[in-house]
């Protein structure tokens, strides 16, 4: 009974069964038996996940569910919303993975009697590992961290509805921080019974950690506005910047990407605070999976009320919330933790800054992520000065563009170091990695940057200076960035890379230039002849969809996960023609592998593109927003394929149309029943259109990078200008 409460949308539908939306649809309209709504709107119906699996089953749509779509289902549509299941999710998976004979025992009996005991066998597991986590009854003051009094609300859900921001002008007052965790009782526990034995399946066959790791991701991913995420690579990043120390906090923990990037180690000691509720809940849950260390982690607003006024880190990891007006200016004149000044109302990443400080044991670390601007703000200069003379600042590093949202802006890194004494000459560690931005949207060269990045701040830590590298990194006296606008942008204190031979590079551009334009004239197609009106007669058609039924061709649409450090191909990289350069979140799923000779689909943007997989791009993971069509041989030539699903009025039939974006059902593209030989014919045409195609790119960044490089040569002297 408790499976009719979870619902699923027509989209829902279409992913399990693995079609379009436009079947769903169709299946509405012929099928009288077809489950009625219980929920949505007129537009955007919902329906009882159970009644939907039931009619697949048995119109044979599908032999089976696949188990983790049945759970992911579960979970997205759960009565209390996706974040209690993922938060029910996580407290059963920590259970099972800790103490699964416990777990054995309780799934054993009804869904009743389940729902009746977790509470009991949550409290004897996640208390140890979680301290603090508020239990079922407790009506009593209960403490974070052991040194502050905190509210617990009994029997509560462990998320609640963010507070709507405040106006700048108005003060908000403080709200005492609260225990992330709040073990659930009997009753709301209840309707995620069926969610939690689901979980249970499939933590049995992936583990637990990767279970949970998979759900998030997919939440995460069906959310991507309702989350400022810290990529892995920059969490990594900056955990290896701090070494390896035993407490580590982050007061604006986010998913939780930082702390996981260190829990490493079983006497590690983490501390986790962040104003959503419900991110703390998932961070605490996070964790407890990813290490044995006690997790210590509280909800809400940092700057007004903190958690762990009595902490003394070893390190402080952070990306806090950009440009902020209400971070607490009119309430925290007189905090204590202003010891290099007051921020200004648009200055609160340097609040930030004097939070991190004030949580550091003398001689602790902080790294912390922030928008370039507020290395320069005239409004920041004195507390950036007064940072500088003490020697809490020590290092500067401007990351490339693409590093983490916001992807347009080259964001920075700040290294602080909690003075434990007065340093003779300071100076401040300058580093610039943008020179590793990648081309495309795939994010930057993250190997170059950490290895740029973690020399110079190694050789800087250990003898308080750093060789210069023109462009790169600079060791620069303080005395020097104390002038009147204290401007510690990187770029505009490094001296600029010697270039030796900017005219032989640019020569080498020209002449792979001629070779590209004489090869993309020899290319280009013949004069089109038309075809004579007799021969012109419409040929017999079929579809995608037909074609996938009658086994001529697998379709696989692109996953939410895969496995770490494997290249996706995204859409852009179909669309613009360029190598795989894409990431997915890490999970478990297993990803689509792309081979030689697949043809693939944008769905998403209007473009009649498909590209044929090549030896180079096979092996790459499937991106999101693509569909993989495998072509059976003997029956489909791939390019002959490719081709006439490109076709202009081909794509337009087969798109539909929302207020704001084109999607494209893959399975109604048409093309015509022709035998293999005319296949191939039709086949050899388009791959020489193909290679045309990019000969044309391949001459256009040629000419783009030669003149930007005429440009710059001609401008900082290195070209001269006969």
């Amino acid at each position: 009974m408790q499976d009719n409460a979870t619902e699923v949308t027509a989209a829902g539908i279409a992913r399990l069964a693995g079609v379009g939306r436009a079947a769903v649809s169709n299946w509405r309209r012929r099928h009288a038996d077809f489950p009625r709504p219980v929920g949505g709107t007129e537009t955007s119906p919902a329906f009882a996940l159970a009644e939907v699996e039931e009619w697949l089953r048995r119109h044979r749509k599908l032999a089976e569910v696949p188990l983790k779509e049945r759970v992911w289902q579960q979970l997205a549509g759960h009565p209390d919303g996706p974040v209690t299941a993922l938060v029910h999710a996580g407290c059963a998976l920590l259970l099972i993975r800790d103490r699964p004979p416990v777990w054995l025992d309780i799934s054993s009996g009804t869904d009743e009697r389940l729902a009746a005991l977790l509470p009991t066998a949550l409290d004897e597991v996640l208390t140890p590992r979680v301290p603090g986590t508020a239990r079922p009854g407790r009506t009593d003051r209960s403490r974070v961290n052991g040194q502050n009094p905190v509210n617990t609300q009994p029997a509560a859900t462990p998320v609640t509805p963010a507070t709507p921001a405040t106006p700048a002008t108005q003060a908000t007052p403080a709200t005492p921080p609260t225990p992330a965790l709040a073990i659930p009782t009997a009753p709301r526990l209840l309707p995620s019974v069926p969610l939690l034995r689901g979980v249970a399946e499939l933590a049995a066959d992936r583990g637990a950690r990767p279970t949970f790791e998979f759900l998030l991701g997919r939440h995460l991913d069906a959310n991507p506005r309702q989350y400022t995420l810290t990529p892995p690579d920059l969490a990594g990043l900056m955990a290896a910047l701090v070494g390896t120390p035993a407490t580590v906090l982050d007061p604006s923990c986010g998913t939780g990407a930082l702390l996981r990037a260190v829990a490493d180690r079983p006497d590690r000691r983490l501390h986790a605070q962040d104003s959503s509720p419900e991110l703390a809940a998932l961070t605490a849950l996070r964790l407890a999976l990813h290490t044995r260390a006690p997790v210590h982690a509280a909800a809400g607003d940092t700057l007004r009320a903190d958690a762990y006024p009595g902490l003394r880190a070893d390190a402080v990891l952070c990306h806090p919330p950009f440009n902020e007006r209400n971070w607490g200016h009119d309430d925290l004149a007189y905090d204590p933790r202003w010891e290099y000044g007051f921020p200004a109302r648009t200055e609160s990443e340097l609040a930030w800054v004097q939070h991190a400080l004030a949580r550091l044991r003398d001689g602790g670390t902080a790294v912390l992520l922030m928008p370039p601007a507020v290395a320069s703000r005239r409004s920041g200069r004195r507390i950036r000065a007064d940072l500088l003379r003490r020697g809490a600042l020590r290092a500067v590093v401007a990351l490339p563009a693409g590093a983490a949202p916001p992807y347009s802006v080259p964001l920075h890194l700040w290294v602080l170091r909690r003075p434990d004494r007065t340093h003779a000459q300071p100076e401040l560690l300058l580093v610039d990695a943008g020179r590793f931005t990648a081309e495309g949207r795939g994010g930057p060269d993250w190997p170059g940057v950490r290895e740029a990045v973690l020399d110079a701040w190694g050789a800087f830590d250990r003898d308080g200076g750093v060789e210069e590298r023109p462009g790169v990194a600079r060791s620069v006296p303080v005395i020097e960035l104390l002038d009147d606008d204290v401007d510690l942008t990187p770029a505009r204190r490094l001296p600029p890379p010697a270039d030796t031979d900017g005219a032989g590079r640019l020569a080498d551009v020209r002449a792979r230039l001629d070779e590209t334009l004489r090869l993309t004239a020899e290319l280009a197609p013949p004069p089109a002849e038309p075809v004579p009106s007799a021969a012109s007669g419409r040929l017999p058609l079929t579809t995608v969809g037909e074609l996938a039924r009658a086994g001529a061709l697998v379709m696989r649409t692109g996953g939410h996960g895969g496995r770490a450090r494997v290249p996706v191909l995204t859409d852009h990289d179909v669309l613009a023609g360029t190598a795989p350069s894409g990431t997915l979140p890490e999970s478990e799923e297993e990803p689509v592998l792309t081979e030689p000779g697949d043809v693939v689909l944008p769905v998403l943007g209007g473009g009649a593109v498909a590209r044929v997989v090549d030896e180079a791009t096979a092996g790459a993971v499937l991106g999101r927003n693509l569909v993989l069509l495998r072509p059976d041989p003997a029956a489909l030539d791939a390019w002959f394929l490719a081709g006439f699903l490109r076709g202009t009025a081909n794509h337009r039939q087969a798109s539909s149309y929302a207020s704001t974006a084109t999607r494209l059902d893959v399975r109604r593209l048409q093309l015509p029943r022709l035998a293999p030989d005319e296949q191939r014919r039709y086949g050899e045409r388009f791959h020489a259109l193909d290679a045309f195609e990019r000969a044309l790119r391949e001459a256009g960044r040629l000419g783009e990078q030669l003149v930007r490089g005429m440009y710059d040569g001609l401008t900082d002297g290195t070209i001269a200008p006969e």
